[in-house]
């Protein structure tokens, strides 16, 4: 099992890593929409949507994987009349490679942000 960090995704922010590698598995941890270098949300649950996404291809490709690579994710949303604007952003970065998905709305999230999405890989 190999721990997989990188400085392009935001630090995690408890005692966890990026992502696990077991060899045909990377296990994603949740990502918010903060920026990588001035560790602030993005405004608004597009941009923390497109910005959540951007940082698991980072932790992905710290793995040498991509998006296209991701089995299963599992995204909460603070609220789910956010859904369709969630979509749009979710469909616009997997392109044709749609993985498995669950979407639940919990009560809240790290730091306020308004999404946090999760993600497993396989090679």
């Amino acid at each position: 099992m190999k721990r997989i960090v990188t400085d392009k995704a935001p630090a995690a922010l408890g005692p966890y890593v990026q992502a696990v590698d077991t060899g045909s598995t990377v296990y994603c941890s949740g990502q918010l929409g903060l920026d990588p270098v001035a560790n602030v949300l993005a405004e608004g649950v597009a941009a923390q949507t497109r910005q959540a996404l951007a940082n698991l291809q980072a932790v992905l490709a710290e793995a040498g994987l991509t998006l296209a690579d991701v089995v299963k994710t599992t995204v909460f949303v603070q609220d789910l009349a956010d859904f369709v604007t969630v979509n749009d952003v979710y469909a616009d970065c997997f392109g044709d490679t749609y993985p498995a998905r669950s979407c639940v709305q919990i009560a809240a999230l790290p730091k306020g942000a308004l999404v946090e999405i999760e993600c497993i890989a396989t090679r």
